[in-house]
């Protein structure tokens, strides 16, 4: 697996170097591999973490915007049709390991074509909603790491969820409308149903307005009794809008998701949020810019969820997550972000505002305070 990878690795920087010299670039020039990247890094201090409740200091990688290296390739075809692909993998810059071990193309592997009509890919990819997060949440300014767990721990899929063996269908933009179309394929024998995936999103943006909705279900893909392979385990729909107000940006999304296949809870006492049957999430914000480089930020995410009780106990719990930042660009590819974020639950345990599943979480339903200073590279 390393000598693919390294292979990989070379192949792309051959090819970009041949890039940049004018006879390679005269003799190929139908056909470009490029190279890019983000490392992500931030001191981070957490008020309340694990069983005690004890405060945590860390080097993360990845908060504000995840750490990430990737090959994008583009052939010429003609007739205004091209054949794409892209190989992105996850990375921890803090230690260097894999985002997801074993997975080594763990955040995007496609191939497709282009052309006037739209761009068609295949493979391990995102559906809309990760689009819809990335122009009208909190995603956007304070990164998915900072706000995947008060968008109920990412079911509602904004910060970018991905599905394997999945087919992608993005239209060209017609008057600032554009579409897209996704379908996952389960691959069980025998049930076409069963881990099938599907969704559809658009958006419309001209001048200072933007407005966009994408909606994505998913099917269980085996029998997780009283549930059956086949049946709908997930459903999820964001709407979200944006308007430029000068130099500040202005953004709101509601998301609300459902889980059919969620049964009833034993006991009385307090829970994960996403053992809730719906839930939904209200997120709005500001990106104000002083000047070309200097950003002020700030939002308010409010997650309420339902839960279905066998006996006695809260039947609806919530999270409330208020976000503060400064971020100061150093150039068109780094900049440094200094964030401030609160997040309160009630009637759930706190889920903890960095990361997803309560890795870095209170005990209980306790408030948490989590500061972020950070530097932010692109290439």
């Amino acid at each position: 697996m390393k000598k693919i990878s390294l292979s990989l690795c070379a192949y792309a920087f051959a090819h970009a170097a041949l890039a940049q010299s004018p006879a390679a670039a005269s003799a190929a020039n139908s056909s470009s591999v490029t190279v890019y990247g983000v490392i992500d890094m931030s001191l981070v201090y957490s008020s309340k973490v694990g069983p005690d409740n004890g405060s945590r200091a860390s080097l993360d990688s990845g908060d504000a915007m995840a750490s990430r290296i990737g090959l994008r390739g583009r052939e010429e075809l003609g007739d205004g049709l091209a054949a794409i692909f892209q190989l992105e993998t996850g990375f921890a810059g803090d230690d260097g390991a894999m985002a997801t071990p074993g997975t080594l193309f763990d955040r995007k592997s496609v191939a497709g074509l282009a052309g006037r009509f739209g761009t068609l890919t295949v493979g391990r990819q995102t559906d809309y909603l990760e689009e819809i997060g990335q122009q009208y949440t909190s995603f956007q300014i304070f990164g998915g790491g900072g706000v995947r767990a008060a968008h109920f721990n990412s079911l509602d899929r904004i910060t970018g969820a991905r599905s394997n063996n999945s087919l992608r269908f993005d239209t060209a933009e017609y008057g600032g409308l554009r579409g897209s179309f996704y379908y996952g394929a389960g691959e069980v024998a025998g049930s076409t149903r069963s881990g099938q995936s599907l969704g559809v999103g658009g958006n419309f943006r001209r001048g200072d307005v933007g407005v966009g909705a994408a909606y994505f279900q998913s099917k269980l893909a085996s029998d997780a009794l009283p549930a059956r392979a086949g049946d709908t385990e997930l459903k999820t729909f964001t709407l979200g809008a944006s308007y430029q107000a000068g130099p500040a940006k202005l953004f709101a999304a509601w998301s609300q998701i459902r889980r059919p296949t969620q049964q009833p809870l034993a006991g009385s006492g307090l829970v994960a949020i996403t053992s809730a049957t719906r839930a939904n999430v209200l997120d709005v914000g500001v990106d104000y810019a002083l000047d070309s480089k200097l950003h002020l930020l700030a939002s308010v995410i409010h997650d309420r969820a339902d839960l279905s009780r066998a006996a006695g106990g809260a039947t609806r719990g919530s999270t409330t997550q208020f976000n503060l930042g400064v971020d100061l660009l150093l150039s068109k590819r780094t900049d440094v972000y200094a964030m401030a974020s609160r997040q309160q639950a009630r009637d759930v345990l706190n889920p903890g505002i960095i990361s997803a599943a309560y890795s870095s979480a209170p005990a209980d339903d306790s408030s948490q305070n989590v500061l972020r200073v950070g530097l932010r590279h692109k290439f």
